[in-house]
This record gives structure tokens, sequence and C-alpha cells, in this order.
């Protein structure tokens, strides 16, 4: 008998014994299958309500120095030369810099909210609003002294002392707009993003009215439009202010002024320094192509087309902004909740929503190509270059709506560091002396300078995305959470 209950043990599993362990099997990777296409519509989702409004953000606000300039060219050349060329070295010597800065914002204050740490939010927006702020003065000055440098740096000297001018009257709202660049990370780390598309709306309408009533009703000329510029700036401050003291969806994270935000200023200022070499690397190579082309044969026609470029790339690159705020604002979330597979499930929805929007802008700049010199130009010479050229914009706006995304990701885990150094590797080192090989060395001009960014993208993507592929980001969700485990790190 015993020997019969052993035996019994190794009696093999019948077959539909199989059949009943093979549909668990099934119906386990069913269920798992079901659950995974349920968190990537989630996350699209999450992704769509936040990227629509932010992509809108950037374009509105973005927008206000382009109605300017397009008001001021109803005055003449000369203005419009003063206005632009003006606009242009307000954007390098201060706009991007506190852009940059401002950007810190979103490894700070989207891992506090991750991590259920919501009074951090706003001592980390009064920290940077009082670096900004600071920052803002020395760049006030060099605002101040625009003329004198663009002569230095061998502009014509009446479209320089018109840049100056409207420099200076821009001055005011370049305060407005390093604490719009906090509010702004501020809301959008909470996934709050609507009253921000409000605010810039609004302000876009009230800056045409102000810009009709200085510039054209008052003859203040390019002097209206710059200060159209800085009042509506500070409307746009002055509603947002208004919005998170009042709203109870702050209540949480606003709690007014707090002397927490003195502490430690100079962890912020490190990390906002270096966000803001981050962007300026890349923002300051585009410029600097425009530069170059002024020193090709026949630069009227480059830098003219050259210009549109560059127009027509910042135009696109609004969406990719916005994107890589999304991103930013997803990944650092995660990541300060230590959920690690919520970080990375977003950055490849994300990646896979960069590439299909990435390829429908390439294939409509593509389709355009023999229209849209139009819009600029009614000089043939110009219509045709800008056609040959819009293919390589097709591919530079891929790249670049790609690199973005990766570059938002590296925002939000808090990476600024590691790419201000592959920045200027691949803008510097690569880009720049690509660019100058091409357009003076094998002579294909214009188009042999924009393939010189083309090249500069390239190597910035490889980097970022060789970088996501060896990061431990189990580590990284680790680090999150310890910055707010220790209650005294950045409080």
């Amino acid at each position: 008998m015993e020997k019969d209950e052993n035996s019994s043990l190794h009696v093999p599993m019948l077959p539909n014994q199989h059949v009943s362990h093979d549909h668990d099997l099934d119906s386990q990777r069913s269920q798992q299958l079901s659950s995974l296409r349920q968190d990537i519509i989630e996350e699209v989702k999450k992704q769509v309500w936040l990227g629509g409004p932010l992509v809108s953000v950037t374009l509105l606000q973005y927008s206000l120095q382009m109605i300017s300039i397009m008001f001021v060219g109803h005055l003449g050349k000369l203005p419009l030369s003063g206005a632009s060329l003006g606009c242009s070295f307000a954007s390098v010597s201060g706009y991007s810099v506190l852009l940059g800065m401002g950007s810190a914002l979103e490894t700070l204050c989207g891992k506090a909210y991750g991590a259920r740490q919501y009074h951090m939010l706003g001592i980390h927006t009064q920290r940077a609003m009082l670096v900004l702020l600071g920052s803002s003065i020395p760049l006030s000055f060099i605002w101040f002294y625009s003329s004198n440098l663009l002569i230095a740096m061998g502009q014509d000297h009446e479209i320089s002392n018109q840049a100056g001018i409207f420099n200076r009257w821009m001055i005011p709202g370049l305060f407005a707009y390093g604490i719009l660049q906090c509010l702004n990370r501020f809301l959008q780390s909470q996934n709050n993003v609507f009253p921000l598309v409000i605010s810039s709306g609004v302000t876009t309408l009230v800056h045409v009215v102000l810009c009709s009533f200085f510039v054209f009703e008052h003859n203040l000329g390019s002097k209206g439009a710059a200060m159209a510029i800085s009042i509506s700036y500070w409307i746009n401050v002055f509603m947002l202010v208004v919005y998170i003291n009042l709203t109870t969806a702050c209540a949480a994270t606003w709690n007014g002024i707090s002397k927490e935000a003195l502490n430690d200023i100079i962890s912020y200022i490190k990390l906002a320094i270096a966000s803001a070499v981050m962007i300026c690397f890349e923002y300051w190579s585009f410029e600097m192509v425009v530069l170059l082309s002024g020193l090709l044969p026949n630069p009227q026609l480059e830098t003219s087309v050259l210009s549109i470029s560059l127009n027509t790339c910042w135009l696109v690159y609004t969406i990719s902004v916005g994107l890589g705020c999304v991103i930013s604002s997803r990944v650092s979330n995660e990541l300060g909740a230590g959920n690690t597979q919520g970080a990375l499930l977003a950055l490849r929805v994300m990646i896979v929503i960069a590439i299909l929007v990435g390829t429908t802008i390439g294939l409509v700049t593509i389709l355009v190509r023999n229209v849209w010199g139009k819009l600029y130009s009614n000089e043939d010479e110009v219509i045709h270059y800008v056609a040959k050229m819009m293919p390589l914009l097709a591919l530079s706006d891929f790249l670049d709506g790609f690199q973005c995304v990766l570059s938002g990701a590296a925002r939000g885990c808090g990476w600024q560091n590691l790419c201000a150094f592959i920045n200027f590797g691949a803008y510097y080192v690569v880009g720049i002396p690509s660019a100058i090989l091409f357009a003076f060395v094998f002579h294909i001009g214009g188009m042999g300078l924009w393939m010189g960014i083309i090249c500069a993208l390239a190597v910035q993507g490889i980097a970022l995305v060789t970088i996501n592929l060896c990061t431990d980001w189990n580590n990284e969700a680790k680090k999150a959470m310890h910055i707010y485990q220790n209650s005294n790190i950045l409080t």
C-alpha cells in the first residue's frame, strides 16, 4: 500500500490539466497586455491634455515680440531692422538666459509634487524668483548698452542705435519675464496648465491693442512697441499672481511668502546656471549661423534666407518646447513618487508622439516648400532658395523635436550639468565647425551652414539616447525620493 501511495505521486499530468495550465498562462498574459494597453492609453491622455495647452502657451508668449515687430514693420525699413536686431540681441543676452535658469524648477517642483511635498513648490518658486530677479539686474545693464555692444560687434550704426532704443524700453519687461518663467513652471509641475493658456491668450489680445495704441495713436514708434512688450509681460504676471493667491487649486502648494526661500540659494543657483548653459548653448548656435551667413558671397541673399529658416525653425520649435515641458513634468512627477515604471512609460510614449509629430511637420514642410518663401519675399531668387532649404529644415525640425523631448526628460531627472557638456560638444565641437567646413571650404553656402546644425542635432540626439539607455532608472527614483525624505535639503 505504501508503494502504491508513493507511486501515485508520479502519475503524469492528464491532457486536460495541460490545457488548464496553458489557459491560465494565456489568461495571465492577456491580463498583462490589457493592463499595459490601459496604462499606455491613460499616459497618452495625460500627455495630450498637458501638451496642447503648453504648446499654446509657448506660442502665445513667443508671439508678443513677433507682434511688436509686425507693427514696427509698418514704420519703415530702419525701425524694422532695429527692432528685429534688438529682439535677436535681447533673446540671446536676456530671454534665453532667464528661460534656462527658470527651467531648473521643472526638476525641483516636479519631483516635489510627485513626492507629495506640496509646500516645497512654493518655496522653490520663491527661491527661483529671487535668483532670476537678481540675475535680471546685470542683464538689464547689457540691454541698456545694446547699441554700443552691437556697434562694437561690427553692426550698422543706425540700425544698432534703433536696436538700443528698442531694448532700453524692454528692460522693465525683463524682470516680469523672469517671474513669468517661475510661475509657468510652478503651475506646469502641478499639471495645472489651463490658467496659463487663459492668461497668455488674454495678454496676447491686450498686447495687440497696446501696440496699436502706442505705435500709431500716440506716435511712439518702436519705443511704443517695446513698451507694449514690457507692459504685456507684467499683465501676464499680475493675472497669474492673482490666480495663485485666490484659487483653492494652489492652496496646498502656495502658502504665501516664506523665509525658507532664503535657505540654500546657492544650490538653486548651481542648478539654474547649468540649466541656462544647457539651453543657451543650443539657442546661441542658431543665431551664430545667421551671423556667419553675412560672411558668405551675396550676404544679403544668404542672410535673408537663413533668417527665414531660423524664424520657421523657431515657430516649429514652440511645439517641441511644449512637448519637452510635458515630459519634464511627467518624468519628474513619477520619479518624485518613486514610480520608475511610470517615468519610463511616460518617456516611451512621448518619444512615439515626438516621432509622429516630427514626421508630420517634416512632410508638411516639404509639401509647402515652393510657397513658403512667398510669405516672406516677392523676389524669385529668395523664393527658390527657400524652397531648396526646406528639406533640410524638415530634417532639422524632426531631429530638434526628438532631442527636445529627450532634453525635457533630462531636466526632469536633473541632468542639466551633463546636458550642458553634451550641448557644448554637439554644437561647438561638431556643429559650428561642420557648418564652417560645409559653407566655406566645400562652398555649399547657407545650406552648408544649416547642414552643420543638422550634424549637431544628430550628435546631441545620439548622446541623449545613449544616456537614457544606460541610466539606472530605479536609482534615479531613489535619489528623487531621498531628497524629500530629508527635509533639510533645499529647504
